[in-house]
């Protein structure tokens, strides 16, 4: 098919590696324009603005697609199908009919749960036990299109959003191969209304760890939240971001290292971190990070 691309960030390579394996042609690949980045701040090209680059594919970036001379260019492009993945931009109506069967969207969750901004860290942070990718036709509303083709997979008891996110690009990537391979036979699937939930963009200020919070929360919070922004806490009056953490056994105030294995008490039962940072410095396993800085039991985080 002659496909038209449309995304950004790292979760949208793997997808247009995988459309360009199938042999479909790409007329264009659109994404987010060059944002100025590191100490010299040079523009940087995006993620997909690379890849498209290498793989010797045109390359577009409008700062908006609402005026008529940017709507005209995209439909000249005469595309059987628009896919899109986390690009950035809201599409106008003209964009969304332009190509001969619409734009398909790729998003990671198991609609109509989790729409909008951040759906791998709210299912995380929510506990679901699973998520998934839905192939969606595309509309005006926000993620709420008819869904073509669904993919289901278990969330891990230990999962962070850095390894679901990954584990749910390459599924994306072979959903959307699949889906195209038979778009004509698919029967789109609309949203209920009952289920609709709302993947707010994540906060910084959601970062902040309460240990007198419950553990299952707790640890929900560190997973969800890594890598980034970080879960974070105070050791010795300076931050430390968790990046990776389990359930553990044990109780005790709320904070007080239980061990010198970094076995947290909170508020309602413990946990362990597995995975932390220091400001300045790369991330660490825990017995990395404790053979540079032990943390004896007794000790006190958040303060």
């Amino acid at each position: 098919m002659r496909i038209i691309f449309m995304g950004t960030p790292d979760f949208s390579v793997p997808v247009l590696d995988a459309l360009v394996d199938a042999g479909h042609e790409i007329a264009a690949v659109y994404c987010q324009p060059p944002r100025p980045a590191g100490r010299g701040k040079k523009l940087r090209p995006t993620p997909v603005h690379a890849r498209a680059e290498a793989l010797g594919l045109t390359v577009r970036h409008p700062v908006s697609l609402k005026g008529a001379e940017e709507q005209d260019a995209f439909a000249a492009l005469n595309a059987d199908v628009a896919v899109v993945v986390a690009y950035g931009l809201i599409l106008p109506q003209a964009v969304l009919d332009a190509p001969a069967h619409g734009c398909l969207n790729i998003h990671a969750s198991l609609l109509p749960r989790w729409r909008g901004a951040a759906p791998i860290h709210r299912a995380i942070m929510a506990g679901d036990a699973k998520t998934g990718i839905c192939i969606m036709q595309m509309e005006a509303g926000l993620d709420t299109g008819p869904v073509m083709l669904r993919r289901e997979t278990e969330i891990g008891s230990e999962e962070t959003t850095g390894a679901l996110h990954d584990r749910l690009s390459a599924l994306g990537a072979t959903s959307i191969v699949e889906a195209l391979a038979q778009l004509s036979d698919l029967v789109p699937e609309v949203q209920p209304d009952e289920g609709v939930t709302y993947a707010a963009k994540i906060d910084k200020a959601e970062a902040a760890v309460d240990w007198t919070g419950d553990a299952v929360q707790i640890d929900r919070q560190i997973r969800g939240l890594s890598p980034f922004p970080g879960a974070w806490t105070l050791l010795d009056g300076q931050r430390v971001k968790l990046l990776g953490s389990r359930l553990a056994e044990g109780s005790g105030t709320a904070g007080k290292t239980l061990d010198d294995a970094l076995t947290i008490a909170c508020g309602t039962g413990a946990l362990q971190v597995t995975r932390l940072q220091r400001s300045g410095k790369g991330a660490q396993d825990a017995g990395e990070f404790l053979r540079g800085q032990p943390i004896p039991a007794g000790t006190h985080l958040g303060e």
